[in-house]
Formats: C-alpha cells, sequence, structure tokens
C-alpha cells in the first residue's frame, strides 16, 4: 500500500473517468470463472498470454489490410486472453517471469495497432507514430514506478494481485480498448482520436511524475 496518501488525488483528478477501476467489478467474476476452467484444464497462464499476443498479432495484420472487422474482433479477443491469463495465473501461482511476459507482449501489442495503421495508410505515419511515442511515456512511467516501488518494498492490490506493481493513471486498459474499437469502427478518422489517444496518455505521463515526485520525495 502506499505509505502516504500522495496519489489518492489520481481517481478524483476533473475529467477522469478512471474506466479500469470500476470496470473490474464486472469483467473480474466471468473472467476468474473462465480463468478457474482453464487452469482445471491443465492450461497455463503462459500459453494464455502468447496465445492471446498471437490473435493480436493476426488483429494488426487485418488493420495493415483494412480489414477493421475482423481486426476488432482479433483485438477483443486479444484484450480478453489478457484478462484471462491473470485469473489463470491467480489460480495456478502468480510468477514474475508471467508478468514480465504479460507487460513485454502488451506493450508489442499496443505499439503494433497504430503501427498497422501506418502501413495500411501511409497518410496515417505522423499520427500513429504520436501515439508509438505517447505509449513509450505511460509504459516508461508505469515500469519506472514499478520499479522503485519493488526496491521499497511498496504493494497494493488496487487492480487485483499481480506480480508487479501497477500504478494507477487516466489511461488505462479499458481507456485503450475504447480507443482500439474506435479506431476499427471510425478508421478514416484514425488521426484525430490518435492525436486524442496520444496527448491523454502524456497527460497520464506527467501526472504519474508528479505522483512518484511526492511519493518517492524521501530517500529510502
Amino acid at each position: 500500500m502506499f505509505r502516504s496518501g500522495a496519489l489518492n488525488f489520481l481517481p478524483h483528478l476533473p475529467g477522469s473517468v478512471m474506466f479500469d477501476a470500476r470496470a473490474r467489478r464486472f469483467i473480474d467474476p466471468p473472467l476468474n470463472w473462465f480463468g478457474g476452467l482453464l487452469a482445471r484444464l491443465g492450461l497455463s497462464a503462459n500459453a494464455v498470454t502468447v496465445g492471446g499476443f498471437l490473435i493480436g498479432v493476426a488483429g494488426c495484420v487485418a488493420l495493415a489490410y483494412a480489414e477493421y472487422t475482423l481486426a476488432l474482433v482479433l483485438i477483443l479477443l486479444n484484450r480478453v486472453a489478457d484478462g484471462l491469463d491473470g485469473a489463470v495465473a491467480r489460480r495456478m501461482g502468480l510468477t514474475d517471469f508471467g508478468g514480465y511476459l504479460d507487460i513485454v507482449l502488451d506493450t508489442l501489442f499496443y505499439s503494433g495497432v497504430p503501427f498497422a495503421f501506418a502501413i495500411g495508410q501511409p497518410a496515417f505515419v505522423l499520427p500513429a507514430a504520436f501515439l508509438i511515442y505517447s505509449f513509450v511515456g505511460t509504459g516508461g512511467s508505469f515500469l519506472a514506478y514499478a520499479t522503485i516501488a519493488a526496491k521499497r518494498n511498496l504493494t497494493t492490490q488496487a487492480r487485483g494481485r499481480k506480480s508487479f506493481y501497477y500504478h494507477a493513471g487516466l489511461m488505462e486498459g479499458t481507456e485503450t480498448i475504447a480507443f482500439f474499437v474506435l479506431f476499427c469502427l471510425f478508421p478514416d478518422h484514425f488521426p484525430i482520436l490518435a492525436w486524442t489517444f496520444g496527448g491523454l496518455c502524456w497527460i497520464t505521463t506527467a501526472l504519474r511524475i508528479m505522483g512518484a515526485a511526492a511519493e518517492f520525495r524521501v530517500k529510502s
């Protein structure tokens, strides 16, 4: 848990919807049930992670070929798998490698979506590049915080039991899925959506830096 209340302002920021935390109340029960079923069948969390990633890669290929309906289905399946691997891991036991694999493959998938748009629509290269650059900020601020939190033995279960410290932000999983869905439903509007999403990612990065400055100000 936090050693101070420095970050407790995040869920209450004006305009911050923080859908991810609210969505967990509805998403977790079915995911945990199905994850338990997969665990009983002997399917490992890492297998679910890799399988979900491959589905996501297929979705990116579909985006590059402008097969947006197929891409939408595959992206949603990827996100379901991303929730299932955690549910399976909580049944079979969390591992450091599982957390590592989940982060690496998620990062590759997230960047793959705008990259696929850039391949399929060369006119979208600039907004796609901006969005990928924005992901570097959110990913870097997230992982850097988790690294220092581990050093200081900070823990949280605000987003469920995980093998690493999960630092909340304005743009999280649910918000990311929402934008990816919008990309597929309105591909011609990808540029404005990407600029908007990227801007919100930079706000998330700034808030995390502010939170880290407040939380880690005192020497460990």
